[in-house]
């Protein structure tokens, strides 16, 4: 099987370890999950491909993806942790390799990263290639260097409390598509009164209502959890459709609350 698009909905693993880590990624995968979501700094990448291997699922039908570290950006270190990164998950290829993060302060010209993870492409060391946390004019940069319908995705931070619309709204009109991660921003919306309100008239929880706002907007999400009755949950909230008001109420949340900005974050748009 080979994915020309990413699948529709992924499992994060941010702040899994060990036991958890494996457990949950075997879980999601006998659920129906097919997209899997790790990154070099999140520490289990070898966890997580013990939870691959032990799922039975064929690794052809999983739609792996991991992230380059902003300390491996120089094109030699890339590679080399790119293959570092394929030993720890038990593979011989990813299916979506990013740049976790652009470069801070541009340390590295994002030439010489993104034209080493197109060699990395080339290579066969991963299918798809794409960025995470760029902002417009990051993009716009990165199209330039590379052309047009070479990024799969922007993975960047969405769910109802940061629509992140301009970010979303650039990268799909380049063609790019946009992966949305922390969509329940970490476990916030469940106090929501507006999400609860319009959870009740779907016989939803806030989170389903959540992933299934990020997904309307042509969005992947990659909820994160270790509970199988959540992964489930998170999985069938695909099949909730939202009236064009209860999109606009969701809309009217967002407050700009950024959870993910570390120090050497960009500058957001």
């Amino acid at each position: 099987m080979s994915f020309s698009t990413l699948p529709n909905i992924g499992m994060g693993t941010f702040r899994l370890k060990g036991n958890d880590a494996r457990d949950a990624v075997k879980s999601a995968l006998s659920l129906g999950y097919r997209h899997i979501d790790t990154a070099q700094m999140y520490e289990n990448e070898a966890e997580v491909g013990d939870g691959i291997t032990s799922s039975g699922i064929p690794r052809r039908e999983i739609f792996l993806t991991t992230k380059i570290w902003h300390d491996q950006l120089r094109a030699s270190d890339l590679i080399n942790s790119l293959h570092d990164s394929l030993a720890r998950l038990k593979t011989d290829h990813v299916d979506l390799t990013l740049i976790h993060w652009p470069s801070p302060d541009a340390e590295v010209p994002m030439a010489e990263y993104l034209n080493a993870l197109r060699d990395a492409q080339r290579e066969g060391l991963t299918t798809h290639i794409g960025v995470s946390n760029f902002t417009c004019a990051q993009m716009d940069e990165a199209v330039e260097i590379l052309g047009e319908g070479a990024l799969l995705t922007n993975q960047v931070e969405v769910h109802p409390f940061l629509a992140n619309r301009k970010v979303v709204e650039h990268a799909q009109k380049l063609g790019i598509t946009v992966t949305g991660y922390m969509p329940l921003a970490v476990g916030k919306v469940m106090e929501d009164e507006t999400l609860q309100h319009i959870g009740e008239a779907h016989n939803a929880t806030p989170a389903q209502i959540a992933i299934a706002w990020v997904a309307s907007r042509g969005i992947v999400p990659i909820p994160s959890s270790t509970r199988p009755a959540h992964q489930k949950a998170n999985l069938d909230a695909l099949n909730i459709t939202l009236s064009e008001e209860e999109i606009r109420a969701i809309d009217e949340l967002d407050r700009g609350e950024r959870i993910a900005d570390p120090g050497f974050a960009p500058n957001w748009d």
